[in-house]
């Protein structure tokens, strides 16, 4: 299943998804405070949509590694970014349909966790 070369960059994956779940859990505190608790739960949601398809996405992207496993690398890079997009999209719509959210805090947290995304390599090795 996993080979042996991926550990490393999966690891990194994963501490920068760990970097976007703190990075959303301290903003939707902020909020909490500074706004209150409707505001705070719906940062925590943004947070959580852009958190959870990363997290997806970085199990499935580095599950093979090296020249000799080329395509199955293709591949799960390929499909953890398609599950990624409809997660992402999914997560949208739920959220949307079942819970009553503060758009300025929602979009401003998931905003913030995806500029984490990008920003990322700078505090990473990999």
């Amino acid at each position: 299943m996993t080979h042996s070369l991926a550990g490393p960059y999966r690891r990194a994956a994963l501490k920068g998804v760990l970097l976007q779940g703190i990075v959303a859990i301290v903003a939707a505190v902020i909020v909490l405070i500074a706004w209150g608790v409707h505001a705070g739960a719906s940062a925590i949601a943004g947070g959580l949509v852009s958190v959870l398809p990363s997290l997806v996405f970085a199990l499935y992207a580095f599950r093979y590694m090296g020249a000799s496993k080329a395509e199955q690398v293709f591949d799960s890079i390929k499909r953890g970014n398609g599950l990624k997009f409809l997660l992402t999209v999914c997560l949208f719509a739920l959220v949307f349909k079942y819970f009553s959210v503060m758009a300025l805090p929602f979009f401003c947290c998931y905003i913030l966790v995806m500029f984490t995304q990008w920003l990322a390599p700078i505090f990473f090795n990999h």
